[in-house]
């Protein structure tokens, strides 16, 4: 993983990586920059202090992929750009150890007309999220262990 990137300067598909070093706002938003693009829609997932679900305080997270994480997230991110008229697209997460605060996965789309761009980055994460073999493993305050997405 290691902060391997690919890009694709020639088709909507500009950027994909699952990398163990910080993610960049700047990096997902300049790769989809498109002169025929009249929105943008980026999503931010960070690091929260407690569990979504149970609400009990979190004290460590850490993101694991399958070998397979970037191939899938490929095939998410085509099946975007071929559902939606998307003109640049952008993903990436996180993987290793990670702190309250950081950013776990940007997302990011670009097309002619916002609605059209909240869309697919709205299809883009929650795909991603339910379908690319990533698993996040949580350490609560009381010293309890969860896996999730497994």
């Amino acid at each position: 993983m290691g902060g391997m990137a690919s890009t694709d300067d020639s088709g909507p598909i500009r950027l994909l990586a699952v990398r163990d070093t910080p993610l960049s706002l700047d990096e997902v938003f300049t790769a989809v920059g498109d002169d025929a693009a009249g929105g943008t829609a980026l999503f931010v997932g960070t690091v929260r202090d407690h569990d979504g679900h149970g609400g009990a305080a979190v004290t460590g997270l850490a993101y694991s992929a399958h070998p397979s994480a970037e191939q899938e997230l490929r095939r998410v991110a085509e099946k975007v750009a071929a559902d939606f008229p998307v003109r640049a697209l952008a993903a990436v997460h996180r993987v290793g150890d990670l702190r309250v605060g950081d950013l776990a996965v940007i997302v990011a789309v670009s097309c002619a007309h916002r609605g059209e761009a909240f869309a697919a980055s709205r299809r883009l994460i929650d795909d991603l999220k339910s379908e690319v073999p990533i698993w996040k493993h949580q350490t609560f305050a009381d010293g309890t262990e969860e896996w999730v997405g497994c």
